[in-house]
């Protein structure tokens, strides 16, 4: 099993910034890929962004492409999503995820793909 723990969300101003952080605890000799969703109130979870295993590779939703970055540091078992030039329409619950990765250049762009969640961090983006 692996524990996620998500860190970094808050309020932040139109234009702002903020880094959100993802803790991997437990099982975490495997190979995972990572992975990050948002819900807003009253709509679906929606991808945000994935990482692979080794990190060569992301994918972004074009809603956040070019403002989002993800990356990952293995040696702390931490997956990051660095978020710039904020909307309101970015506020959402963020949540992590993970999956065991067999191909270290795999990453996941369905909610249904992944095996492990976050408990989500509040990111709110005032106009």
């Amino acid at each position: 099993q692996v524990q996620l723990v998500e860190s970094g969300g808050g309020l932040v101003q139109a234009g702002g910034s903020l880094r959100l952080s993802c803790a991997a605890s437990g099982r975490t000799t495997s190979s995972y890929a990572g992975g990050w969703f948002r819900q807003a109130p009253g709509k679906e979870r929606e991808f945000v962004a994935a990482i692979s295993w080794s990190g060569g590779s992301t994918y972004y939703a074009d809603s956040v492409k070019g403002r989002f970055t993800i990356s990952r540091e293995n040696a702390k078992n931490t997956v990051y999503l660095e978020m710039n030039s904020l909307k309101p329409e970015d506020t959402a619950v963020y949540y992590c995820a993970a999956r065991i990765a067999y191909y270290s250049g795999s990453y996941f762009t369905a909610y249904r793909e992944y095996d492990y969640w976050g408990q989500g961090t509040q990111v709110t983006v005032s106009s």
